[in-house]
């Protein structure tokens, strides 16, 4: 019953996205394209349910050109663990930054919730290369637009602490579960820390 839920709501969720959210989805991509010209979505390879690859759908907030200069910046990485992160990224445009705060950038991956690749709540989606670092055993569920860790400041968290949030959600998850998380990152996008 609990996955049959969880389903309807991902496909809910998605549709309202991509319906009632459409004026503010074309506004959203022209100011994108008029910050920094180029394809206003940024298209991954993501690692799923059960291993399974698939392509992760965001707004661009970075550059065009962001994926050349990350080598040069990964001294700055600021989390301690495999994927790259640091507060002040010269590569995000100006858009970019609002986005990222509002969480807006996101809002793209409702075409994952259709297709179900992801659903709205499960753990983070990493890109092989990360997820060759991690345990197979983390992808016993859907990845997820929110979890955990994005209720929680994982910068200040070790390695073994941002697994334990994957682990926790897996033991965990159900339909309180899910909407706990939901209520808490809707508490996170509008922390006025957060914008």
């Amino acid at each position: 019953m609990y996955d049959l839920l969880k389903r309807a709501f991902d496909i809910i969720v998605a549709l309202l996205c991509l319906t009632v959210g459409l004026p503010v989805y074309l506004i959203i991509i022209l100011a994108i394209v008029i910050d920094d010209p180029g394809n206003p979505f940024f298209i991954q390879e993501r690692i799923g349910l059960n291993g399974r690859a698939f392509h992760m759908i965001k707004l661009r907030t970075m550059y065009s050109d962001a994926d050349r200069h990350k080598s040069e910046l990964m001294g700055e990485n600021e989390y301690d663990c495999v994927h790259f992160k640091m507060k002040n990224d010269p590569r995000v445009t100006k858009v970019g930054y609002f986005l990222r705060a509002t969480s807006l950038d996101e809002i793209s991956q409702a075409v994952n919730l259709l297709t179900g690749t992801m659903s709205v709540i499960g753990p983070r989606p990493f890109v092989p290369s990360e997820q060759a670092q991690l345990p197979d055993d983390r992808l016993c569920v859907k990845p997820g637009l929110s979890c955990y860790w994005q209720i929680t400041d994982t910068t200040k968290m070790s390695y073994d602490e941002q697994l334990e949030l994957d682990y926790k959600y897996i033991r965990e998850r159900g339909i309180w579960t899910d909407v706990k998380i939901i209520l808490k990152t809707i508490k996170h996008v509008f922390n006025s820390e957060n914008c």
